[in-house]
């Protein structure tokens, strides 16, 4: 029986099998992994395609797998060295930012957007809490203004919300309309509002920020998918603190920054970094202004991040 994976605990999966039932499934004993060789730290993830079967007992087991049109990975927090798959076979992702309460930094969106640009993961980024800007030029608005711009020039999608409000909120149900999308951001920037103001029905648990930390606190605990009423469905996961870059060479890394993939091929090296070489297109780019200094200096960071920590991936 053919179904997708809805819920992943760790132990347990849901199923949701054709005809609309959700089953309950444990994973077959074949796909179980020796983390001390394998790369992935879970064999399966929400939006897999698969096949389950009655195991022993009345247990149902995930027998096969179908191959992945797509996912998104982040380095696993409990596992050096390993990659934790967040969820696969989704149409685009959405990334959640705030300026406020808490701040998401630049450098946080450019490492989620490397990676989905890696995997082939279109991501349209949503700045939710738009009430905690209104009717003053803060510096947070000014702030959002800037980064707003920066992604807008280069071709992102931007949408500007209030889940709290229910401001613009009809805006990105045009967006999510029929599609599989993934919800992605920082604890605390309202990713469970979003969700209960988008499916009521829902009635998800939802926490304030933390006032010793001045940062999101985990409401959601599991990766779990949520069908929509006005079609398509929505793949909801844990607020993400870091997400760390894997699986690329270090030259390779510039090549998922799509305003510097225009101008790669004209660097004088192939296997050019961007930091100092000579005749590099890119650092000629970024001297005349046509590609950004926060994302210029967002990618030296990473690939000096990267570079330390290579050794884990080879």
């Amino acid at each position: 029986m053919k179904g997708i994976v809805t819920k992943s605990t760790g132990s347990w999966y849901e199923v949701k099998v054709e005809g609309g039932d959700i089953i309950k499934c444990r994973l077959k004993g074949i796909f179980r992994l020796d983390e001390t060789k394998e790369k992935d730290s879970n064999p399966v993830a929400v939006g897999d395609k698969v096949e389950i079967e009655k195991g022993e007992g009345e247990d149902w087991m995930i027998a096969v797998i179908e191959p992945r049109e797509n996912y998104i990975v982040r380095s696993s927090p409990k596992h050096k060295g390993a990659r934790q798959i967040i969820a696969a076979n989704m149409d685009q992702a959405l990334l959640i930012v705030t300026m406020a309460n808490p701040r998401t930094s630049t450098g946080f969106i450019d490492r989620f957007l490397l990676t989905a640009e890696a995997y082939h993961i279109p991501t349209v980024i949503v700045f939710n809490k738009q009430d905690l800007l209104e009717g003053k030029a803060s510096k947070a608005k000014n702030k959002q203004d800037f980064v707003a711009e920066i992604y807008q020039n280069i071709g992102y999608k931007t949408v500007f919300i209030s889940a709290l409000k229910n401001e613009h909120i009809e805006e990105l149900k045009d967006v999510m309309k029929n599609k599989t999308s993934l919800l992605a951001g920082h604890s605390g920037v309202g990713k469970t509002t979003l969700l209960n103001t988008i499916e009521p029905g829902l009635g998800l648990k939802t926490l304030a920020i933390s006032k010793n930390t001045g940062k999101g606190m985990h409401t959601t605990t599991f990766v779990e998918m949520h069908p929509l009423n006005f079609g398509g469905s929505i793949i909801d996961t844990p607020g993400i603190r870091e997400f760390g870059i894997l699986d690329f060479k270090p030259e390779e890394i510039s090549h998922y920054f799509i305003e510097m993939r225009e101008v790669l091929n004209k660097c004088k090296f192939n296997n050019c970094t961007h930091e100092n070489e000579p005749g590099c297109a890119v650092r000629r780019a970024f001297e005349d202004g046509e590609i950004s200094e926060e994302r210029y200096i967002n990618y030296l960071t990473i690939l000096a991040d990267y570079k330390a920590n290579y050794k884990h991936w080879e």
